[in-house]
């Protein structure tokens, strides 16, 4: 069955956990897609985990339009949510509304999701007028990794956590479908969780949120560059990655691959006729 926002909300409310990855391509989609996720991020994570760059700010839309576009292509069930990347919402409502739709007619995105509470309550808004879904992000949010000075657990002062309660409830007034909690102590996320009616996604937030959303090359072992204390490696699929590229060298270089199974043969008789 299709994910929705409609079906999503209603997790919410049965208290059945939403699970949403990151994914940024055709094949890895298909595998989320068969194995259940219900969302799948195309995060401009993919600045670092595909790209090579040190933060997400250097992402462009062409980069997300092309990658949403390649994991739409991929799921059939799934919820596919594309970030808005650094400026693309930022400078004015315009602009915001005309790139979130982008993402939705080029990415063939569900929704998109956008960094910010009370900051950008107007583009928001704007954008669900244009009948675009939107997922909020507070907390950690890596777009404003410079104001914050470095990535940092947020809202740990009363002051800083009353923020964060007070922009969620107003993101869900202007209009978000869902909201993304990162890096964020487990007792707020989950005030927060209590406080909103619409699903709360965690990412560093604890387990009392109504979701969690990990990196997937993370959650698989396949990004060692650095590793979040949220993160739990499901699977090293990094080392056995590694081992199957050391093995292939090493029977290439030796002459036993490919062997006769791997090889297409051509009739005695076609190569008499050669000369």
């Amino acid at each position: 069955m299709k994910n929705t926002v409609l079906t999503l909300r209603k997790q919410k409310e049965s208290q059945d956990k939403i699970t949403m990855l990151t994914c940024y391509d055709y094949s890895m989609a298909k595998l989320m897609d068969e194995a259940g996720i219900n969302i799948l991020l195309i995060g401009d994570s993919l600045g670092q985990v595909m790209l090579g760059l040190e933060d997400t700010l250097s992402v462009t839309m062409e980069d997300m339009i092309h990658h949403t576009a390649a994991v739409a292509r991929g799921a059939k069930n799934a919820f596919i949510l594309a970030d808005m990347p650094f400026m693309s919402y930022q400078a004015s409502i315009y602009d915001a509304v005309t790139n979130a739709g982008r993402l939705m007619k080029e990415g063939r995105a569900n929704g998109v999701k956008l960094e910010g509470g009370a900051t950008v309550c107007e583009q928001i808004r704007a954008i669900v007028d244009a009948s675009i879904p939107v997922c909020a992000h507070l907390g950690l949010t890596p777009q404003s990794v410079n104001a914050f000075g470095g990535f940092k657990v947020q809202g740990k002062t009363a002051e800083a956590a009353q923020k964060l309660i007070d922009d969620a409830r107003r993101v869900e007034e202007a209009g978000a479908s869902m909201l993304v909690l990162e890096c964020v102590p487990a007792p707020i996320a989950e005030k927060i969780t209590q406080t909103v009616s619409i699903p709360t996604i965690g990412i560093g937030a604890g387990a009392g949120c109504d979701g969690q959303v990990l990196v997937y090359q993370d959650m698989l072992g396949m990004f060692s560059d650095y590793v979040p204390k949220f993160v739990k490696h499901f699977a090293e699929v990094g080392e056995t990655m590694k081992q199957a590229f050391a093995d292939y060298t090493a029977e290439v270089k030796a002459g036993t691959f490919p062997t006769q199974a791997q090889t297409y043969g051509i009739a005695d008789d076609v190569l008499d006729k050669l000369y």
